[in-house]
């Protein structure tokens, strides 16, 4: 008889035991063993957090062991059973190891392949049955009850009474939010840094003149557009799409046009605000030397835009369902043993289950954005349509995109600054990675789950719009590398640059109002402090919007900082270096940034790698 010592992993979750019959097959190049029962009627059952090993004989040697078969069946009661990975000791004295890192909640026969990453056409055929894809992507207990504990104290807040007892307005927003200085610096290091251009030439439809703007007389649009001091951020995307209505009453949603100067001392300061995309009589350009009412209203219809922009647009859309379309077809078409699976599942944890909350809870009829911010209601699907066909690959690439804008060498951009050093970092580990697996193009040209999966990509997320830039298939390794490391930078740096700081910017909502009640100012001179205190939105609208960005703010006690894997998909030895290499580079820039924060009067933390979660998963 030949001996094989059988050992598996429990996962560390809550309820993650079985106390069910548990059987297990090994299959090897030669043959496989008879189905082994690893549990009696008597025993404690496979327990949470521990390890349990079994011996599995076979009456001759089963060669290299490519497959094993699990297997749980139901004794009094059905419960669910979380497996980290499964190793078994041959008479050989090798190990190999199974990943799985998956609930088994039915009574099928599970096969799961060796864990010695290969590519599709490196592998052995072997089927692969899926786990139940609801209870792995779900969250785990204690996530779900903190989750639900931190939207029920959110809501609460609606009651007014109990705001000022928990402190939460975000101290520097509050203090500092009527200031030109902020307003612009938002456009840099805010929580929407994504919208900022380099202006080299004005728009027809925005016809500011040298005296609007230098009425000094000691320089010109001109000469600053040549030094590269002048900047654009145009809301054109929000041209035409209809204002939401709010508790009986007509909201208002502009399309404005914003024009930057960085001046002499190193600040980017707002000069100019048109409203509306047409130049008219009744759409005038608001100056910072307008009455001082005017120019408040001019910023605040202008950052209540920047609310449906950055919500829709540059967090949801760009982040969250980019990540559930690279998740979908991960899970579709790329086996657990594969490196990619290996390399992008844990990028994609929690999505799923997220994205459905924020579907159910934000944007759904009953939904707080749908019901509350001003491009809810008939506005909202129009605009995320809109949004959609101006995504290109390079707007999703951080380098191309900061290249495309312009905003190369302005000076105090640590979006830029921290956004570019994380995608080097994510880079250099992805090509390491794939490099180690793929030796030649041929071979990822010739790996079908790899092609499946950007195919997948390119018709469900694309809609097969070749003007996307998205690829239809990957003919190099370098290829592969850039897209792979896009999906990974979005699905964890980027989130965390439009995510994590809404709180600290959309917390004080005069800030970033979500909706106004009162339509834009035709004429200059009219308005006062009662015409602002009226256009911002009623303290139910605030309360809601505050409730719901705290929570979408809230990290979790169960938090994952990128490349941290606590589950070991990778078993061989060189990945397992390269990532501990990761992680150092990410240990060493984390140090960097907060050298840099502690000089800084506002610190930018939210590209700090111990701050980046690894996935969309709030």
């Amino acid at each position: 008889m030949v001996n094989y010592i059988v050992t598996i992993y429990t996962g560390r979750r809550l309820f993650a035991g079985t106390k069910n019959h548990v059987y297990i097959k090994l299959v090897g190049t030669d043959r496989e063993s008879p189905r082994k029962l690893l549990q009696s009627e008597e025993s404690e059952g496979f327990v949470m957090g521990l390890s349990s090993s079994f011996l599995v004989t076979s009456t001759k040697p089963l060669g290299k062991l490519v497959l094993i078969e699990l297997e749980k069946r139901h004794k009094d009661s059905q419960d669910s059973w979380l497996v980290d990975k499964v190793e078994v000791l041959s008479p050989e004295g090798e190990t190999f190891t199974f990943p799985v890192y998956s609930w088994l909640t039915d009574r099928n026969v599970h096969r799961i392949r060796e864990g010695t990453g290969l590519p599709r056409s490196m592998q052995t055929q072997n089927p692969i049955n899926p786990f139940s894809l609801p209870r792995d992507d779900q969250f785990s207990v204690t996530k779900g009850a903190e989750f639900l504990f931190t939207a029920v104290s959110g809501w609460s807040l609606q009651l007014h009474v109990i705001i000022p007892r928990f402190l939460l307005f975000p101290e520097y927003t509050q203090d500092h939010w009527e200031e030109d200085e902020f307003f612009g610096y938002q456009y840099l290091n805010g929580v929407n840094p994504m919208m900022i251009t380099l202006c080299t030439a004005l728009p027809d439809n925005f016809p500011v003149t040298n005296c609007m703007v230098f009425p000094d007389g000691k320089t010109t649009l001109e000469n600053e557009m040549k030094n590269g001091n002048i900047f654009l951020v145009n809301y054109k995307n929000l041209d035409g799409i209809p204002a939401n209505v709010i508790n009986g009453k007509q909201q208002y949603l502009m399309a404005p046009l914003v024009l930057f100067h960085k001046t002499p001392e190193n600040k980017l300061m707002p000069v100019a605000i048109q409203l509306k995309q047409h130049p008219a009589e009744d759409n005038p350009i608001f100056l910072p030397t307008d009455d001082k009412y005017d120019w408040m209203l001019a910023k605040l219809f202008v950052r209540s835009a920047d609310f449906s922009e950055h919500q829709l647009n540059y967090h949801f859309l760009r982040t969250h369902l980019m990540a559930e379309v690279f998740t979908m077809a991960m899970l579709r078409n790329l086996p657990m043993v594969h490196p990619l699976f290996k390399l992008l599942s844990p990028h994609t944890r929690y999505t799923l289950q997220i994205n459905f909350l924020a579907r159910v809870r934000l944007i759904s009829p009953q939904g707080v954005f749908t019901l509350f911010s001003a491009s809810g209601g008939k506005g909202l699907v129009p605009f995320v349509v809109k949004s959609l066909s101006s995504i290109t690959y390079d707007s999703l690439c951080i380098k191309k995109d900061i290249a495309y804008r312009g905003m190369q060498k302005v000076t105090d951009f640590y979006y830029r600054d921290d956004g570019c050093e994380l995608w080097d970092i994510l880079e250099r580990f992805v090509n390491g990675l794939l490099t180690l697996y793929y030796k030649s193009d041929a071979e990822v040209v010739e790996d079908s789950e790899v092609q499946n999966w950007i195919q997948d990509i390119y018709e469900n997320g694309f809609h097969s719009q070749e003007s996307t830039g998205i690829p239809q298939r990957f003919t190099t390794v370098a290829e592969l590398v850039r897209f792979v490391t896009m999906a990974i930078f979005t699905c964890s740096c980027q989130h965390a640059a439009v995510n994590s700081g809404q709180f600290d910017y959309d917390g004080w909502m005069p800030n970033t109002p979500l909706t106004l009640q009162l339509p834009p100012p035709t004429t200059k001179g009219e308005a006062n402090e009662d015409t602002v205190l009226k256009t911002l939105p009623d303290v139910s609208v605030t309360a809601q919007g505050m409730a719901t960005v705290w929570l979408l703010s809230k990290q979790s006690s169960d938090f994952v900082p990128l490349g941290q894997y606590p589950e070991e998909h990778f078993t061989e030895e060189k990945p397992r270096e390269m990532i501990k290499k990761f992680q150092s580079e990410l240990h060493a820039l984390s140090v960097k940034i907060n050298d840099r924060n502690e000089k800084l009067e506002i610190p930018y933390t939210y590209l700090d790698p111990a701050k980046v979660e690894n996935s969309v998963s709030i």
